[in-house]
């Protein structure tokens, strides 16, 4: 659907050659395709980190598939993630803008997670401000990463409207906006007694649920970073517009609870997943192989395994997954960081192990049958689109609420640990799976009928003249005033 030119405007945008100058928008030296002026000019500026940066860079495709001819959308980046992201597929009115390498690498992020968190706090302010005063076309309107609070700063600096765009789900923005009703109960902070199995029944919107099963940096792991995000969460209220990247039929109460607190103009504008380009034309030539594997495989057959682009289980446990998807002799396709032999015995034809895909293009297959996952937002709005039941197993921040909502809310899945101090034994994981991807077992078909509806649920919200679609319009429209 997308070509892979760079952004082509209609009327002459003249930047300095990136030689001159450590900031740089890939705009120069190219001939106009869009047909009218540009109106508008929304710059995106992303939390840099995959489970951010794609939701977003999402919405800025349809933004532009929506306004194709007089939308101009900049997407501001560090040099470093433009090696990552500059080939991927976008349409032709949206460009890349780049800062220096201020903060440190995605490649060691992991290693110091509270570090290079407090780096994006402090270190990349002034290089996008520097970047703003250089744009030639005049900016409409910042979309910023709910995260990244000093954006408000710049625009009321440079008198821009600021729009914030919550990567998490809704469910969770509303836990950490309620926070102090947590506290007041004595669920978290000094106060908390420690009962992990009490049960929170008192944030707006939000079903009840088990303290062990709120945001984890609430109680226990990525404690320092949750002053930063609990400031964020109420500073977004202090900004022109509030985005939600959720459907809204599946978090309807809490939404509908944040709408009547807040009182700046909210949207909840779908998934923000690739759902538009699902029906590309792929011929022969272009199929991975991941897929023409899937092909040859039975209908529902194949667990598909991932545990995210960034932390991951300790190496014990996971050795333990390992040896527990092979005792269960299923079928497997693992997207894996590291050596693949770790994963894949010599010689073992019922998997394979690769090192990224198309994620909602795996798990829309009829071959994949379940998705074994560490409940990130973005995958558990993909298996949710494609109606994959979940075998869910969070490791830290929202993925543990992600998982609850999972598989009690909506009963789309179950549950690898229940507690995180427990290592879960190769028995124990491969008993689920067997179970879990068994077509005829009735936990199985109850949970496969559930992902169904919701599927369907996801699918009708995401059609013309859907709750998400009409979202998207009003924010445009309301960024067009």
């Amino acid at each position: 659907m997308f070509g892979t030119n760079i952004i082509q405007v209609h009327h002459q945008t003249t930047y300095p050659p990136p030689s001159s100058s450590p900031y740089s928008v890939n705009s120069t030296n190219i001939q106009s395709t869009m047909t009218e002026p540009i109106s508008h000019h929304v710059v995106a500026i992303p939390y840099p980190g995959r489970g951010h940066i794609n939701p977003m860079m999402n919405l800025c495709k349809l933004i532009a598939l929506r306004r194709p001819s007089d939308f101009l959308i900049t997407f501001i980046v560090t040099e470093e993630w433009l090696g990552f992201i500059e080939c991927e597929p976008k349409p032709p009115n949206v460009q890349f803008a780049t800062i220096p390498n201020v903060i440190p690498s995605e490649v060691y992020r992991a290693a110091d997670f509270p570090g290079f968190v407090k780096a994006t706090q402090t270190k990349m302010e002034h290089p996008v401000e520097q970047l703003l005063h250089r744009m030639r076309v005049p900016i409409s309107v910042l979309l910023y990463d709910t995260y990244f609070t000093w954006v408000l700063g710049i625009g009321n600096r440079m008198n821009i409207p600021v729009a914030s765009l919550f990567t998490m789900s809704a469910t969770v923005f509303s836990m950490m906006y309620h926070y102090h009703l947590l506290v007041e109960n004595g669920h978290v902070g000094e106060n908390f007694s420690g009962n992990t199995e009490e049960i929170v029944d008192y944030i707006p919107g939000v079903p009840p649920i088990r303290v062990a099963d709120l945001v984890t940096g609430f109680n226990g792991k990525s404690k320092e970073t949750t002053s930063i995000a609990l400031d964020a969460i109420l500073m977004s209220a202090k900004a022109q517009f509030l985005i939600f990247v959720s459907v809204y039929e599946l978090e309807a109460e809490v939404i509908d609870a944040l709408k009547s607190t807040l009182s700046i103009p909210t949207y909840t504008i779908g998934p923000s997943i690739p759902y538009f380009s699902l029906n590309d034309v792929q011929n022969d030539e272009n199929t991975p192989d991941y897929i023409k594997w899937l092909n040859r495989q039975p209908k529902g057959s194949v667990l598909y395994i991932s545990q995210g682009s960034f932390l991951s289980v300790s190496s014990a446990q996971l050795d333990e997954i390992v040896a527990g998807v092979q005792d269960s002799g299923i079928r497997y396709m693992w997207i894996a960081r590291g050596e693949t032999s770790r994963f894949k015995p010599e010689n073992d034809e019922k998997g394979i192990v690769i090192p990224w895909c198309d994620q909602l293009r795996v798990l829309c297959h009829s071959s994949v049958g379940a998705f074994w996952s560490h409940c990130g937002w973005n995958s558990t709005k993909e298996a949710a689109f494609s109606g994959k039941p979940m075998i869910t197993f969070p490791i830290v921040w929202d993925q543990v609420p992600n998982s609850k909502m999972i598989v009690e809310d909506w009963k789309t899945g179950r549950r690898v640990m229940i507690d995180e101090r427990t290592m879960v034994t190769r028995a124990e994981i491969s008993k689920l799976i067997s179970s879990f991807m068994d077509p005829d077992s009735k936990t199985g078909k109850e949970i496969r009928k559930r992902a169904k509806e919701v599927e369907r649920i996801c699918r009708r919200a995401t059609r013309e003249g859907s709750s998400c679609q009409i979202d998207i319009d009003s924010f445009i429209r309301d960024i067009s005033k």
